[in-house]
């Protein structure tokens, strides 16, 4: 989508909203600051599903982090992880709506077998963890990847450390 279009259709969404208001001027029952919304969509400055969007899962991804990393051959949550998790926790929390699956992953370093029990160890740490702050385990799975999905592809510690993770992936439940 081009940049004209999304502003075509930023603008157009403006006039509707404008136009469906009943206390445009301010001189409705409310005053001025009646009829405003629960702080949600257009009129809260944000579009809604987009990365400003509290609830959305692109804000999940890019405001609060979707991946922590490991050390070598460990999946021990270090205080970094730690830290991400929780707010991971405190989102999941204010967002019910929301299933996860934690993705397990390594470094292309050991055996396909190796690798795939190592990312199932850190997404079962992740989801653990989770769970230890309250989050249900019916909303959350864990599934290892190991070596197959890398992030960067080489042959230095700079990719290898990337590659070492557990990603949290949010999706919309059933129902919602």
């Amino acid at each position: 989508m081009t940049h004209l279009t999304k502003a075509v259709l930023l603008i157009a969404a403006l006039a509707v909203s404008a136009c469906t208001n009943p206390n445009r001027f301010g001189d409705g029952d409310g005053g001025a600051g009646a009829g405003a919304g629960a702080g949600t969509g257009i009129d809260s400055g944000y579009l809604p599903g987009s990365a400003s969007d509290p609830t959305s899962a692109a804000y999940f991804q890019q405001s609060i982090g979707d991946r922590v990393f490991f050390a070598v051959d460990q999946s021990t949550l270090s205080p970094e992880a730690r830290a991400t998790l929780d707010q991971q926790a405190q989102w999941l929390m204010t967002n019910s709506d929301y299933l996860a699956v934690i993705e397990g992953h390594a470094d292309e370093q050991g055996t396909r077998e190796y690798n795939i029990a190592l990312g199932a160890r850190r997404a079962n740490a992740v989801m653990e963890y989770l769970t230890s702050r309250g989050i249900p385990s019916s909303r959350l799975k864990f599934i290892s990847y190991g070596k197959e999905r890398p992030v960067e592809v080489c042959s230095v510690e700079s990719c290898y450390a990337k590659n070492r993770r557990a990603v949290t992936v949010i999706s919309m439940g059933i129902g919602s």
